[in-house]
Formats: structure tokens, sequence, C-alpha cells
């Protein structure tokens, strides 16, 4: 896939901006002091439905013809993007079904049912879900609307970068979760478009590093076995087209056991006052870890992707 032009961000911001927040980019003294570096946080745990998972969908959206639109829409989630489809389903009058692995956090199951959409469950993991939901396209005619390997798609994740940009021109690092690749893919994008010099580096949970060992193998690899437990992270195979962006664009990927990941939370709590879920404080993790290389002072924003966190997955964790 070759990278999409500005101006795909720019009209894909057209059409999230008018049911979508502007997050915060928010300043962080002392992750500042800690790592060295310029770091603000963009806060997408401000977002209407809690996550940045709400962009893609409402851009996706514009491009369905009637009778798309008529046969409904349906997708497969962990749970950010089950409540992103569902919310922007409702905004457009689409009926939406969401297939959520049996494990999902219970809140965003209810919450993805709060918002209108009618929710299956099956299977363990994101993969299985999305093959339910793929055999109920082929019952029903529904519309499958990819989690994260959908140019469109990945066009209205990019307007998160896009913001990034527009409110902080100096920006030169960027530090993105990956679960499958569909949001670094997009802000990558975007970055790039209006400064190629903007580095992107992205993060994965040492259980499920798919994005690193694709990119290594220059193909798509889909991971024998998961041992993660992180909602967002919790992928066995990342997207191709997401692949070849993240080939393209991205510096490196990097990536950390759960439990630093989790650690980085309660960081994020206790020091900045921010509820961010696991594969959001995953950028964090990374730079408590001196993981991202780059000289002192550099100016860094850190991609906290949402805020539904599974509290029950926080007990025994120590505020360090």
């Amino acid at each position: 896939m070759q990278p999409l032009p500005l101006a795909d961000f720019e009209a894909a911001q057209r059409h999230v901006s008018a049911h979508a927040r502007r997050t915060p980019l928010l300043t962080s003294r002392i992750l500042s002091r800690r790592t060295g570096f310029d770091v603000r946080l963009k806060a997408e745990m401000f977002q209407r439905t809690g996550s940045y998972k709400i962009r893609g969908p409402l851009n996706k959206f514009q491009h369905l013809t009637p009778e798309q639109k008529a046969r409904g829409v349906i997708c497969s989630s962990a749970g950010n993007h089950a409540q992103g489809v569902a919310l922007a389903a409702a905004i457009h009058g689409i009926r939406a079904v969401v297939c959520m692995a049996e494990n999902a956090t219970p809140s965003k199951i209810e919450a993805t049912r709060a918002y209108g959409a009618e929710v299956v469950l099956h299977g363990k993991i994101w993969d299985e879900a999305d093959a339910k939901a793929r055999e109920l396209v082929a019952a029903h005619g529904y519309t499958y609307i990819h989690p994260f390997d959908d140019p469109q798609l990945m066009a209205g994740q990019g307007t998160l970068g896009l913001e990034i940009v527009q409110d902080w021109p100096e920006v030169e690092i960027a530090v993105v979760p990956i679960g499958g690749g569909g949001l670094i893919s997009g802000v990558a994008m975007a970055l790039k478009a209006v400064n190629p010099a903007i580095r992107v580096f992205g993060v994965e949970s040492s259980g499920a590093p798919g994005m690193q060992r694709s990119v290594a193998a220059g193909r798509v690899v889909t991971l024998d076995q998961v041992d993660c437990v992180i909602d967002g992270l919790r992928v066995k195979r990342v997207g191709e087209h997401t692949r070849s962006i993240v080939s393209q664009l991205v510096e490196r990927v990097v990536t950390l056991p759960d439990a630093e990941i989790f650690a980085a939370v309660v960081w994020l709590m206790h020091h900045a006052k921010l509820v961010a879920e696991g594969a959001a404080a995953a950028p964090v993790a990374a730079l408590l870890a001196g993981l991202i290389p780059a000289p002192p002072g550099a100016r860094v924003a850190c991609v906290l992707s949402g805020g539904n966190v599974n509290l029950d997955q926080l007990n025994g964790l120590r505020w360090n």
C-alpha cells in the first residue's frame, strides 16, 4: 500500500470533527524530567466512547453507498472498535452488529450495547470473533468494517496525528501503541504527510509481537500463540496494509511485557492523574524503559489511545 496523501486526512478531519472531540495534547513535566525529553500526551481517553476508535468509522461511513447503509454493518472487536462502530452507526442511522470475544471487558460489552449495537460473543481472542463476523457477512450481507486494515478507516484514525502536528508543529517524535496497526499507520501517514522528518515509533506487548515479526520478515506473520491479556494489543495477525505502512514509515517497533505496561497504567494514574487503558499506556511504558532513542530535549508526542481500563487486571501492581 502507498501512503495516503495529506488531502485524504484533511477530508477525513472534516468528517470526523463534526462528531468527535478534538482531544487535548497535555504537557507532562514529571515524564519529561524522568525521560529527558519534552513529552506531551495525546489524551484520547477524553474522546467520545473513551477511545480514538470512533474516528475511523466516522470517516468510513461517509464512503458507504445507500445500499450498504441499508443492509447494516458488522465488525469484530476487543471492545473499543465495537463502541466506535456502534456510536458512529447510531449517528448515521445504520444498524450495527458487533462480534466480540467472550472474555472482552464487561464494561465494553455493556457500552457497545448501550450505543445501540447488537453484540455477538464468540471465541477467546479477536481473531476468533473476527471469523464469526465474516460468517455473518456471508449469511446476511452486512458491510464488514475491519478494525484496522482499511485505508478509509486508517485515514479517520490518522486525524489524531493531524491534530498533534497542528497543535504542536515542533513535534519531532510520536510514540504509538500497536495492536493490528491501524492507529499507527494512520498517525504515521498523517504526520509524515505534513512533515516527513517526524520519527514514529510503535509499541507492542512482547507476548504479541505480530507487527515486529512481520516487519522483520517482510510479510505478515501469524503468531502461533498470543501471551498477552491487554485487549488492544492481543492480536495474532496484523494487517496487510498496516504492515506495509509500518515497514515504510515507522522507525522501529519495540516490545514490553504486559507487567511493565500495566505498571505504566498505574504510573499515569499516580503521577499524571490520567486513566489510560493498557494499550494506551504502552508508549509511556516504552519511554520509562528507555526504549525510544532520541537526544535530550527531543519533542515527543505520546499517544494515549483510550481510557477504557479493566480495573480487575491491575490487582497486585505497585505504585512506583
